[in-house]
């Protein structure tokens, strides 16, 4: 989950282009009902700021972790381990 003016959304996407990963983003703020879906993540995953990234049905988390493009990124260690759970 994400949002067209977050630079910190924009990190994280551009991180997971660089991967090759295929991923969905949904643009909170072009949505009509973008602020409920924000609320139920908060309900849902504690995170109500952007970005807000799953993995396979997983919660990874935001920004914060994955700042950092190398292996010591969260985002990174459980885009590698995908496959073992797809």
């Amino acid at each position: 989950f994400s949002k067209t003016y977050c630079g910190y959304c924009t990190r994280v996407k551009k991180l997971l282009t660089q991967l090759g990963a295929a991923f969905k983003v949904i643009e909170l703020d072009k949505e009509s009902d973008g602020d409920e879906i924000q609320g139920a993540l908060l309900k849902w995953t504690g995170q109500r700021t952007v970005p807000n990234v799953f993995i396979g049905g997983k919660h990874i988390g935001g920004c914060d972790g994955n700042k950092q493009i190398d292996s010591s990124s969260p985002l990174i260690y459980c885009y590698n381990l995908l496959p073992f759970f797809c």
